[in-house]
């Protein structure tokens, strides 16, 4: 008996499965009333509205998934409700699975925790402050470090407690300032966060490591091409970090890999090595040379007829130093520069001594003060007022450059360092990298892909915990700081990403693991043909009974906008019942991925469908 038949009944010969009266009879007294379509809620559109920008917003709103309520605000109605519900099952199977504890921790958040940590007044708008009728401060929840830590230092008292790993699947609300995308940059959105304490730096990074492989676990089961990059902390601080990227050609993040090694960064992080391993020697004098109105290093490299890489870029920021009352005391004038073919990484900018604590671009005043000149013609040599110099790697070692004169219309060639200008007073890597660097591990040159940021995953070490006076007992009774891991996967921004990755121009496709349903049964003229209502509902009970996530079409639609429904919604696999093709012993099977539909018998459609289910 085949697999889907033995699912259906328990006491019945081979004959069963044959056509015949017999297998219409036991399929006619079964009740397959409870997926219907008829019965579930399906609501597509042909065109999308006009404020959606990008595929999946666009997407998501013609399949209905999702319904716009307001400004970065959406009502997931019952089909993205279901992906949903698929992603959320993953993800706790595998936090479970690393031994994770879940609970629920409020939206809803009062002030005086993030007060303690500093958050309350640091964060900017993007974190919603209300009051309550008694005037009282709280904050709606972007994150949850402050709770979950509050938690630990009441109930986690002693080492013999540790380590401990909370996560939760919650609300979030940032108000962001251009909500847009859809889902992908909403005001209010789910994510799964999950915050590790433990004893020493040791252990959290165990705790660490097993949360990195439950994320490799959580990504690998739903699907998704992605990649796990080394990455910033950013604002919400700590130390050793990584990003989880789908990779999506529309990705906002840039994602440099060495194709022949597992090295792999967020383009925030990746090492640029210096191009020149050693400086040339100067070969030309300097010399003050007219570039009347080209104000950019690619219109100057044009006019002089040489190489955009023998050019130089400067960027001026400043730095305040604030006094108690927050009254700027004395500001500092930064001069960085970088080649004329590169860019600012201001992320690594700001981890040079001096500009850790914040730096701002240079007013046009502070310019003029420093320069005596208007931004495009800026460079090193002839200051008016002294300024730090933070030069790139490759800039440290060029020789006979291009660099602004400090003159309008002016740049100077042929400049050296120590020659024509004193040596810089930083040397350090500030610039992003470039497809074809030579990567950090040497390994080949880099490579450089697009990429949605679903994950991120921190050791925090003691920096809330210090904040929060959160404590447990070592072996000698002596209070020791809990060391803390935080842990983030944005569950319904995964949908957005999973579309951007995986659509083509019929609509979504959805990868098998967070498809709302896996199979859809499409029976053409059901209510006509008591054979296609028979065939339809037997493979329906039965692939039911195999835990198997299917929907029966029961709409009465035409063929084709029943078909287009169901490749705009995405569902992985699709079975169409037809009285032709059961006169000829067939029914069509067709993948979301196929480009034709494929004929096949109608006693193999069991073995056949159990073959490219999986199950």
């Amino acid at each position: 008996m085949h697999w889907l038949a033995a699912a259906c009944v328990t006491s019945v010969t081979p004959d069963f499965w044959t056509p015949g009266t017999l297998r219409g009879a036991i399929v006619r007294s079964l009740d397959f009333s409870s997926m219907k379509a008829s019965q579930f809620f399906v609501s597509t559109l042909k065109e999308a509205p006009a404020d959606a920008e990008i595929v999946s917003h666009k997407l998501m709103m013609r399949a209905g998934l999702i319904k716009r309520l307001g400004a970065g605000i959406y009502n997931y109605m019952p089909m993205g409700l279901r992906v949903i519900r698929k992603v959320e099952a993953v993800i706790r199977e595998e936090m479970n699975r690393a031994g994770a504890i879940e609970l629920l921790m409020p939206v809803v958040q009062p002030a005086e925790l993030w007060q303690e940590t500093g958050r309350f007044d640091k964060m900017g708008p993007e974190l919603l402050r209300v009051k309550d009728r008694h005037q009282r401060d709280f904050i709606i929840q972007p994150t949850s470090e402050e709770a979950v830590t509050d938690i630990a230092r009441q109930e986690l008292r002693s080492y013999k407690q540790l380590p401990k790993n909370f996560y939760h699947i919650q609300t979030k609300f940032r108000d962001e300032r251009r909500p847009r995308f859809g889902i992908m940059r909403g005001r209010e959105f789910t994510m799964k966060d999950a915050y590790s304490f433990d004893r020493d730096e040791e252990s959290a990074g165990r705790s660490y490591d097993a949360m990195f492989k439950a994320y490799i676990a959580i990504f690998d089961r739903l699907g998704l091409q992605y990649r796990a990059v080394a990455a910033d902390t950013g604002a919400i601080g700590g130390d050793r970090s990584h990003e989880f990227q789908v990779i999506a050609d529309t990705g906002e993040d840039a994602i440099v890999y060495c194709p022949n090694s597992d090295y792999a960064a967020n383009i925030e992080l990746a090492e640029a090595l210096p191009l020149l391993t050693e400086r040339g020697t100067a070969a030309e004098p300097l010399t003050k040379t007219p570039t009347p109105g080209k104000a950019t290093c690619a219109d100057v490299a044009e006019l002089l007829g040489l190489p955009l890489q023998r050019t130089v870029k400067s960027l001026v920021v400043a730095t305040d130093d604030l006094d108690e009352a927050g009254k700027v005391k004395k500001t500092t004038v930064w001069l960085l520069m970088v080649r004329g073919d590169h860019e600012l990484n201001e992320v690594k900018a700001s981890k040079i001594e001096g500009l850790k604590d914040g730096f701002r671009f240079a007013t046009v005043a502070e310019i003029d003060a420093h320069f005596g000149c208007k931004p495009g013609y800026l460079g090193p040599i002839g200051l008016k007022q002294p300024v730090k110099v933070v030069v790139d790697r490759t800039v440290a070692n060029m020789a006979g450059f291009v660099c602004g004169a400090n003159d309008e219309d002016f740049h100077y060639t042929g400049a050296n360092w120590g020659r024509d200008l004193p040596e810089p007073d930083v040397v350090a890597d500030i610039r992003n990298v470039m497809e074809g660097d030579p990567s950090p591990d040497g390994k080949g040159p880099l490579a450089i892909q697009r990429g949605i940021e679903v994950g991120h995953v921190f050791y925090l070490g003691t920096k809330y915990s210090k904040a929060m006076n959160a404590t447990y007992l070592d072996e000698k009774g002596k209070p020791q700081f809990m060391e803390m891991g935080c842990y983030g996967i944005g569950v319904t921004r995964l949908l957005g990403a999973a579309i951007e990755q995986n659509h083509d121009e019929r609509g979504i496709i959805w990868p098998d693991a967070m498809a709302p349903f896996r199979v859809v049964l499409c029976p053409i003229g059901m209510d006509r043909s008591e054979a296609v209502r028979v065939e339809a509902g037997r493979l329906y009970q039965a692939l039911q009974a195999q835990g198997v996530d299917v929907l029966l079409d029961d709409r009465g639609e035409r063929p084709g906008a029943m078909f287009a429904d169901w490749e705009l919604i995405g569902v992985p696999h699709r079975v169409v019942i037809s009285d032709r093709g059961l006169k000829e012993g067939k029914l069509e099977y067709q993948g979301r991925r196929d480009a034709q539909a494929t004929s096949v018998a109608l006693a193999e459609i069991d073995v056949f469908l159990k073959d490219k289910l999986g199950v």
